[in-house]
């Protein structure tokens, strides 16, 4: 006697445990694809449900979007600037920060960045969510640059030519959004690195000496 074969259906898990596993793997599926990956199909597949499901527990799939990109963008950030060390002088830090954001290992996420800059054009979810995380990274920039200025002795103090703290973070985050998207069609030039210093030397109006601390070195102290 023949029989038939069915696949085997998803595992039942309670509703938080199934919302979380819908998430994570929408996160996994854009960071390998990038955002035009996620669709409710291609989503399901990745999870291992039915596309049912999927529509069940994210209805909107614009509004997803624009979750899953907050969520790969937001860990970005809190894990670099979590990696702030007191002990470094401000300068040192804004710069292990460009060059680790330069770093060719993060090509993921700038691909999802540059993706949410135009989809976010005809998705006002994802737009506002693009708008608000830009935000939260010229804030943080912004900080840093005011906190060199003000504990910072060789840093121009002189009101006629005092470094504008909200202009710089502006110069300094164009400066690594271009470099990163253009690495994306391996438009770039080839130290990075040396470009990043000598873009902040110019923002900061003083040499900026190369950082000590790779960040590869960077990514295993913070394993």
């Amino acid at each position: 006697m023949k029989t038939t074969s069915r696949a085997a259906a998803p595992r039942r898990l309670p509703p938080e445990e199934r919302e979380r596993s819908i998430l994570d793997g929408a996160v996994a599926l854009a960071s390998e694809s990038g955002l035009e990956a996620l669709t409710v199909r291609a989503v399901a597949a990745r999870v291992g449900v039915t596309p049912a499901l999927v529509a069940h527990y994210r209805p909107v799939m614009e509004s997803f979007v624009a979750e899953v990109f907050t969520a790969i963008v937001a860990a970005e950030r809190d894990e670099v600037i979590a990696a702030y060390d007191p002990a470094v002088d401000l300068r040192a830090n804004l710069l292990r920060l460009i060059e680790t954001l330069l770093d060719d290992s993060r090509d993921d996420v700038a691909m999802v960045w540059v993706q949410s800059w135009a989809l976010g054009a005809r998705n006002e979810a994802l737009g506002e969510r693009v708008r608000a995380e830009m935000d939260l990274w010229h804030s943080a920039l912004e900080d840093l640059i005011t906190r060199a200025i003000a504990e910072d002795s060789a840093l121009p103090v002189d009101p006629a030519s005092r470094i504008d703290a909200a202009s710089s973070a502006w110069m300094l985050l164009a400066m690594v959004d271009g470099m990163s998207a253009h690495s994306l069609v391996h438009w770039a030039p080839r130290d990075r690195a040396d470009l990043a210093r000598r873009t902040l030397a110019a923002v900061l109006d003083v040499p900026v000496a190369p950082a000590t601390v790779t960040p590869s070195q960077l990514a295993e102290t913070h394993r």
